[in-house]
């Protein structure tokens, strides 16, 4: 089997994992949860090491700073087999961190400082080195204030030039702004994968098939659908696939979005058909929430699959 190259340009972040953690203290008192884990995070990070699990060469690109929480993310990329060679370091400020707050069920929320993934910016990727790459990813949009924008289209622009699979991922857009910092790039954008959620909120959209049509409508060849316990919807311009999640026992969600664009990437640098895309990121994301964590759940590539043979369908 024929393995290509991947590339994942975006957000490095420190995660610290309370739980089970259900409600937020009163002013000046104190809550107890049970136990605290710290990781590593961001949607870069999280479907590098997906793509690096199931088998795909992976390279790192992104900026930590220059303290022990980026040597943390740097040495973790190494050990999970992500080649760290295009990771910037920086003194001027902190690692980007995350508290997760995780409940009982297993939901997540985040408290987030932006630190380095603040000043990552086009200067510091060598495009040289992504050449021969089989797809690129920029995942992250909306907390990357010097790549967002044109950055972003002229880099993904460059990439299409150069015969590279385009991939995008964003996170929530607090602003409200969406299309105004992200539409420019969706012509490049050769497989799109936001959440509903977000999707549903850029296009001020409801319905799933609807979204996915006005995404088709502002360039984008594939729109992937996260759609959590509901599954996958895929669309482009020949083909629709609906997936369904798969009925595992949850221990966490956090990173299972980013685990599902691992394994959908992972079908797409083996040249897989859409749909076997789609289930190979289902059975990534069903792994992940098996967990805690945004990455320990992560199986290769035989041990993801086996969750497709063995593991039922939500209905």
């Amino acid at each position: 089997m024929t393995t290509g190259r991947a590339a994942c340009v975006g957000i490095y972040v420190v995660d610290a994992l309370g739980r089970p953690i259900d409600s937020a203290p009163e002013r000046g008192k104190l809550v107890l949860f049970d136990s605290l884990a710290l990781h590593t995070g961001g949607c870069a990070n999280n479907t590098g090491i997906a793509l690096a699990r199931l088998g795909v060469p992976v390279t790192a690109y992104g900026k930590v700073g220059s303290d022990a929480f980026g040597d943390f993310v740097v040495q973790n990329l190494h050990e999970n087999g992500v080649d760290a060679s295009g990771m910037s370091r920086t003194a001027e400020v902190s690692t980007s961190f995350t508290f997760v707050v995780v409940s009982s069920d297993g939901e997540r929320s985040f408290y987030h400082t932006i630190g380095s993934n603040g000043v990552f910016s086009e200067t510091d990727i060598d495009r040289d080195t992504i050449l021969g790459s089989t797809v690129m990813h920029v995942a992250g949009a909306n907390l990357m204030p010097q790549l967002d924008g044109a950055p972003t289209t002229r880099l993904m622009h460059w990439a299409r030039e150069n015969g590279i699979v385009t991939a995008y991922d964003t996170t929530w857009d607090a602003s409200g702004a969406w299309l105004d910092k992200i539409g420019e790039s969706l012509p490049y954008v050769d497989y799109f994968l936001p959440s509903i959620e977000e999707a549903r909120a850029m296009t001020g959209l409801h319905d799933v098939e609807d979204v996915a049509e006005a995404l088709l409508d502002l360039g984008v060849g594939t729109a992937v659908l996260k759609l959590g316990v509901d599954g996958s919807y895929v669309r482009n311009a020949d083909a629709t696939v609906r997936m369904p999640s798969l009925q595992v026992s949850v221990v966490d969600t956090t990173g299972a979005g980013d685990a599902y664009v691992g394994g959908f990437l992972a079908g797409v640098a083996m040249g897989w058909d859409m749909e076997q895309c789609a289930q190979l990121g289902t059975c990534a994301g069903a792994a992940c929430v098996t967990a805690i964590g945004t990455t320990p759940g992560l199986r290769d590539l035989d041990g993801t699959l086996e969750l497709w043979r063995t593991c039922p369908p939500r209905t």
